[in-house]
């Protein structure tokens, strides 16, 4: 198993990056939110899950231990893949997802594409006994803070799950009173939360 790659980013792309590790680039998928730390030409460090199938082999890479713990805890639900154990980490963060889980909020997975209601609550008993209990103190706790260009990251993170740019635009203006109450509060807007608001207002336009 390839635990991490290091080494300078060659390339970026809406949903992965490309590491050279000893003059070998290698590929990986990675969420919105990974990507929008990273920078071609810098040095990076992923934590990765190789994922192997018959006719494919693909490397799935987290800015830590504990997105690729939670990425390969989620697969051990029945029908929970990595493409879609990779679109739950790309709208929460490992530790709402724990807090989603332990507290049983259905709302917050069928935020996630590709999950409906039926299919969150299938999850919720699935993932009861195996994710853990959230390391956070609560909501205000999860999550990573965004820096000041919160709407450029937000826009980045909406077309790597594939938004035209028009929608990622209303979904920004959208969430935008959310992010600046957050502001006006003393705290940071939160990148996950924020994402997750964003979807939700694009199924309600759709």
């Amino acid at each position: 198993m390839i635990a991490f790659v290091s080494g300078p980013v060659a390339a970026l792309a809406p949903d992965s990056a490309v590491v050279e590790v000893g003059g070998i680039g290698m590929a990986v998928q990675c969420t919105p939110d990974t990507l929008s730390a990273l920078r071609v030409g810098q040095q990076a460090k992923l934590a990765t899950s190789l994922v192997v199938r018959e006719d494919s082999l693909t490397l799935y890479g987290f800015a830590d231990d504990d997105g690729r713990q939670t990425f390969e805890l989620l697969q051990t639900a029945s029908g929970v893949g990595p493409r879609l154990a990779q679109a739950m980490l790309a709208v929460h963060s490992p530790d709402a997802l724990r807090l989603a889980v332990a507290t049983g909020d259905e709302k917050a997975l069928t935020a996630v594409p590709g999950i409906g209601k039926k299919g969150a609550q299938k999850l919720l008993l699935e993932l009861k006994d195996r994710l853990g209990e959230p390391l956070g103190t609560g909501r205000a706790g999860v999550g990573s803070a965004v820096t000041p260009g919160w709407r450029d990251q937000l826009h980045a993170a909406l077309i790597g799950l594939g938004y035209a740019t028009r929608e990622a635009d209303e979904a920004v203006a959208a969430v935008a009173p959310q992010a600046e109450a957050a502001v006006a509060e003393g705290a940071a807007p939160q990148v996950p939360q924020l994402l997750k608001a964003a979807l939700q207002s694009l199924n309600r336009a759709r």
